[in-house]
């Protein structure tokens, strides 16, 4: 099996290709850093429209795509969704069209789970299918990509499979699950004792696992998998496991919901709060029902792989 991965020096697809290499597969990494450049990699400017990839495609039977444009500061709405279809979207049809022509055989697109939305109400988890189109336009340039990749393996017969992970977490993390082990760490009180929303997430490894199944799993093409531990938790399960990982005592204070709600929406922060307390469910039946994958790794052993791993680091 050779396997071509974009991302590969980003927080999901560096263990993809150590994953690919753990099982002896030839593994192509793209890069856009010279300096990190090895015999085993392909360098790209950018990943757009007009990138070229035909030095890339020889004898690839798979193509793992994670890479993507992330959130940036300081952008306008327009100008963020102009820049996130440039790559988000354009550059993956792009390339998945080179891989076509070239006779690759299956592309695998790791979407995300904001083409589903933000938030779930409760008993009501995201599904494959979608009710809405999202108006995030990080969302929608990756909903516009998932619409293009299968009118193009409906003309070309190429192989699409599509993952739309949760909250990824795991060694290396950053952003804002890093923060809150910072903040625990040091032991300051939150009042975030009383949550009882219910949020998937999946760990590193587990999704890592998951998209390596998509590469060979005869019946995975054509369909759209969600990923998560398969243990939904609330904000205050989350932080108590992350404090009992580092050998602390959880210093939570039980301050209802409503009350975390209401000071939001009088500050202005509403968003905060609902990230906070807001759920966020995923169905992943199918997935285990199509691939019979399972997640390798529990949850409580998912956050103690991180934790200390952060420890370690720090």
């Amino acid at each position: 099996m050779k396997v071509l991965v974009t991302g590969s020096t980003g927080f999901v697809g560096s263990r993809v290709v150590e994953l690919a290499e753990e099982f002896d597969w030839e593994v192509l990494s793209v890069l856009r850093n010279v300096t990190q450049a090895n015999a085993n990699c392909f360098l790209v400017s950018s990943i757009g429209a007009e990138t070229d990839w035909s030095g890339a495609l020889g004898d690839v039977d798979c193509i793992v795509h994670c890479a993507a444009r992330v959130h940036q500061m300081n952008e306008s709405e327009q100008d963020a969704l102009t820049a996130y279809r440039e790559t988000n979207t354009l550059g993956t049809l792009n390339l998945a069209k080179q891989a076509a022509e070239a006779g690759v055989k299956r592309f695998v697109f790791v979407s995300s789970i904001k083409v589903n939305g933000e938030f779930t109400e409760p008993g009501a988890p995201f599904q494959p299918n979608l009710n809405n189109i999202p108006k995030d336009p990080y969302g929608l340039s990756k909903y516009e990509a998932e619409v293009a990749l299968t009118q193009l393996s409906k003309e070309t017969g190429l192989q699409v499979v599509i993952i739309r992970p949760p909250l990824v977490y795991g060694p290396g993390v950053k952003a804002n699950f890093l923060s809150m082990m910072r903040i625990i760490e040091k032991g300051i009180p939150l009042p975030f004792g009383s949550i009882h929303n219910k949020r998937s997430l999946v760990y590193l490894d587990n999704l890592s696992s998951l998209i390596l199944t998509c590469c060979e799993h005869p019946s995975a093409p054509g369909y759209t998998f969600l990923a998560s531990d398969g243990q939904d938790v609330s904000t205050t399960k989350l932080m108590q496991t992350i404090a009992l990982s580092m050998n602390k005592t959880p210093r939570l204070l039980p301050i209802p919901m409503s009350w975390i709600q209401w000071v939001a929406s009088v500050i202005k922060k509403q968003h905060i709060a609902q990230r906070i307390c807001g759920s966020l469910q995923v169905e992943a039946r199918l997935t285990k029902d199509i691939l019979g994958w399972v997640p390798p790794v529990t949850f409580d052993e998912g956050i103690k792989n991180t934790v200390e791993a952060y420890l370690k680091s720090h």
